[in-house]
């Protein structure tokens, strides 16, 4: 299937075909370019996550959100310094408004590093996850969930590596190491239990690649180049993939991230989503890679925002979105960090 980049469609591109033959190789290449560079976003079918691994998951997280708030509770987030666990309907901030969702986030599972004020930050970070006891089947489930979309992930980087006239392994340094990947399970309670329609305010993601599992009900916008949003309804058997900061800010804009929001379901139903975001180990170095001059000359740059500083350290990116997203956690944990001379520990991009 051809990606197409008209303003008010968002491509699909079958990922199978870039392990076919080489002509569907270098057809799939070009329709990633295509839609990565123009779009941002864009379907990914042929990917080879298991049907039955994807049901799975969908069911898990339906049995969590179902649980007695009580069992939800026992692993909120304000009670993990790493920032994992559950938050409640409106505990999350999107550019200071409460998002209308509730959510369990789990991150890469590493030990926790000692907390040292001459360490950087960003190494509060690593820790473990917290784990719901009236739901154990859900950790070998989702840290394999992880494992199968961090594969996927770091295919899908060879890839845009390809696009990008690179080695293969230019995006090493986001795949190497100790990984700092996140699932977010999400689930938005329809209008008559909300204060308003922003599930998820309208935001940019802040890593390298998204994939977004979602289930039945819409409610994914994206912004179109003259401002209107476009539904990026839910298709059976597909990802909806978007391109984060980071990566554009690897290729000097070249690949764009593309602002993206959430619109609260109508009264009466609800929506299910599941996100992973791939991002790179805390301690790396994003890379600035050397274009071709014939791909440099389409590089738009990478976009400014003096309220979102884009930093080079990984860590330091990372911090900086938890810090503000979610302010019970900081102030609870991390008060030491808030200042604006603390936050600044590297330097932004510049």
């Amino acid at each position: 299937m051809s990606a197409s980049v008209d303003a008010q469609s968002i491509p699909v591109l079958d990922f199978s075909r870039y392990d076919a033959d080489p002509a569907s190789r270098v057809a799939f290449l070009e329709e990633l370019r295509l839609a990565a560079r123009d779009v941002g976003f864009f379907y990914l079918a042929g990917h080879g996550i298991p049907q039955s691994l994807i049901d799975d998951v969908l069911h898990a997280s339906r049995q969590f959100f179902a649980l007695p708030e009580e069992a939800k509770l026992q692993i909120e987030m304000v009670n993990s310094p790493h920032f994992r666990g559950y938050n409640r309907v409106g505990q999350e901030l999107t550019k200071g408004q409460r998002d209308w969702r509730e959510q369990i986030d789990i991150g890469s599972e590493a030990p926790a590093l000692p907390r040292d004020k001459d360490l950087p930050g960003w190494t509060r970070l690593q820790g473990p996850n917290q784990w719901p006891d009236a739901l154990p089947e859900l950790k070998p489930l989702l840290l394999e969930w992880q494992e199968q979309l961090t594969d996927l992930s770091t295919r899908l980087l060879k890839a845009f590596a390809a696009v990008l006239e690179q080695d293969e392994d230019a995006f090493e340094t986001i795949y190497a190491g100790t990984p700092n990947h996140l699932i977010k399970i999400i689930r938005y309670p329809g209008r008559d239990s909300t204060e308003s329609e922003q599930g998820v305010g309208a935001h940019k993601d802040s890593g390298f690649l998204t994939l977004l599992l979602q289930e039945k009900q819409r409610g994914l916008q994206v912004e179109a180049a003259d401002g209107e949003w476009i539904d990026a309804e839910p298709r059976a058997g597909t990802f909806v993939v978007n391109i984060g900061e980071l990566l554009e800010m690897a290729t000097d804009g070249y690949l764009k991230a593309t602002v993206h929001r959430v619109v609260t379901p109508p009264a009466g139903t609800d929506r299910l989503s599941v996100a992973f975001f791939l991002g790179a180990p805390f301690d790396a170095e994003i890379p600035l890679l050397d274009l071709a001059p014939h791909l440099k000359a389409q590089a738009n740059g990478v976009t400014r925002d003096p309220q979102n500083p884009l930093y080079r350290n990984s860590g330091q990116n990372a911090l900086k979105s938890r810090l503000r997203s979610h302010p019970d956690v900081a102030r609870r944990h991390h008060a030491d960090l808030l200042s604006t001379q603390a936050r600044a520990e590297v330097a932004p991009f510049a």
